[in-house]
This record gives C-alpha cells, structure tokens and sequence, in this order.
C-alpha cells in the first residue's frame, strides 16, 4: 500500500486515488484500503488506468463476485459481464437513478472505464444519498424511515412511449423485455457501515400504500435532497480513467450535453446483497426473476 493517496474531490462526494496501479493485482492492504475509502467516500476516481475488459473485471472482482452485464441490455461481445454504455446505441442515461435497483438485490458497486471522450461534455453527476438523508427536516425523515417503493423497469425512463421513433422503440422493447417490479424501503441501512441513505431515484415509480400521484409528488420532494449541489461529485471525463462507487448509496446521472458525439464508457458491476430497511425487513420481489444476472446469496 505504500505511496497510495486518497485526495477528497468534494466535501461529500468522491476521492481521487493515487499510487495504485489497477493493472496489477492488489495485495490486500491495498484492497482494504480502496474498500475503506469507498466507504468513507462513496466513489472513487482513478486515472491514467491502463485496463482492458479483463482488467476491469479482475479490479472489480476484489469487491466481490461481478454480475452479468444486464438483466435485459446485451453484454459487450465475448465479455458477459461487462456492459457497453455507449451513445450510439442510445444509452445516454440522463436521468437520476441507482443501477438496477428494480430486481431484489442490485449491484453493491459498479464501475465504469472511459473508451471515447466526447470533447465537450458527457460528464457523470454522482450524489451521496447518505448526505441527502442526513439533509432531511425530522418530520421528512421520519415519514421517510416507515416507507417503501416499488422498482421497476417498465416505464417511459428516456422518453414518452409516443414519441420514440422505430429504433428507440427496439431498444425499449429490449429494455423491458423482462418486467420486474420489487418492493425496496426507501431509507436503506448500509451493510457495511449503518449509514441511513435514500433508496430511491429512477426506477422507484410508486410508494406502496399510495396512489400514483401521491407518490409522484412525495418521490419529487425526496429526490430534491439527493440532487442537491453540494451533495454532487460532477465528473468531466478524460481518457484511461476508470470511477468505482458504491451502488448502495449513491444514484447517478449521465449528462447529455456532448451534441451527440462519441461517447464509450465499459460498465461492470459487484454483485449486491438484499437491502434492508430501519425495521431489519428486507426487500421482496412482485415480478420477474433476475437470477440470470445476479444470484441471491443464500
């Protein structure tokens, strides 16, 4: 581990790691070191990483067993577990969300390894749902503690259903090929370190017990916490860099502001366990088995 440096980017979000060569294999000082400060700082940015897709798995298997690319989005090919986040193919996720949190346990971490830089833009927003709880008024965070949402994948996450053209809509249909639906609390306890954070963004479409409406308005207002300025890390990206953060206490979002240049980015995600609320109550699945793409630990 020696020589590693850890430099804050933000007050509450993201690090900056020095000293470590990624495509070499860690000893476990520094492994634990890494987990450490993932912990500590939700996301992590390396550069001037060298790595390919077999790199990028052996990094991210020292945080755990990897899952499959996608329940429903092809894999890179050869490479079943990595992802291609890729522009061209209209994945330009610009809108808030926690990777996958519509099966029952989604990826504890995830990460992403640049390919192709737009020269302008195509920044990563990365929000610390810990420092969004902690934001809460006590009677917010109090109604807060007692819910719970339902997840899914089938819904108009991009755009309107009516307004997609013939390829937009394939890769809907592919999107959704599988609906699931499950039930996550909305405050989640995280296993490593207790913190309290909000479970929510994207994928979360109803809290259970509400009506659609109600929920909309009582999801809006929780999400205004988690997006807040000072609880974002905005990453610009530059070539041979590779983010890691923690799936579990963070959401995400893919700014789309590069004019629709190229723009590659390789995903590949840590297995997760089930959350758990503040009761000690797990997540439960409504619909659809994702056991293709991450086995539930027993």
């Amino acid at each position: 581990m020696s020589g590693i440096e850890i430099r804050k980017v933000t007050a509450n979000t993201g690090a900056q790691v020095f000293g470590v060569d990624l495509a070499k294999p860690l000893d476990e000082e520094t492994a634990t070191a890494l987990r450490d400060a993932l912990n500590t700082h939700k996301a992590l940015v390396f550069s001037d990483v060298h790595l390919d897709d077999e790199g990028q798995q052996a990094f991210a298997r020292h945080f755990g067993e990897l899952t499959t690319a996608h329940p429903t989005v092809p894999a890179v090919d050869g490479a079943p577990n990595v992802l291609p986040v890729d522009s061209e193919g209209g994945r330009a996720a610009n809108h808030w969300h926690t990777d996958v949190t519509f099966v029952l346990n989604p990826p504890q971490a995830s990460t992403l390894r640049s390919l192709t830089i737009p020269p302008y833009g195509g920044e990563t927003l990365i929000a610390n749902s810990a420092a969004a709880y902690r934001d809460l008024p006590e009677p917010l965070r109090r109604l807060a503690d007692d819910l719970w949402a339902e997840h899914t994948n089938d819904y108009d996450y991009a755009v309107p259903e009516e307004t997609l053209d013939e390829e937009q809509a394939a890769r809907r249909a592919q999107f959704t090929s599988i609906k699931f639906r499950t039930a996550h609390p909305v405050v989640r306890v995280h296993p490593l370190t207790g913190e309290r954070g909000l479970f929510i963004g994207g994928f979360a479409q109803r809290i259970v017990g509400l009506s659609t409406g109600e929920s909309r308005k009582l999801l809006d207002l929780l999400q205004s916490y988690v997006t807040r300025p000072e609880n974002l890390l905005r990453h610009r990206w530059s070539e041979n860099q590779l983010v890691l953060f923690d799936n579990r206490i963070t959401q995400h979002y893919a700014v789309d502001n590069y004019d629709g240049l190229p723009r590659r980015l390789h995903r590949v995600t840590v297995a997760g366990d089930v959350p758990v609320g503040m009761e000690g109550k797990e997540s439960y699945s409504i619909q659809g088995d994702a056991s293709h793409y991450t086995p539930v630990a027993a």
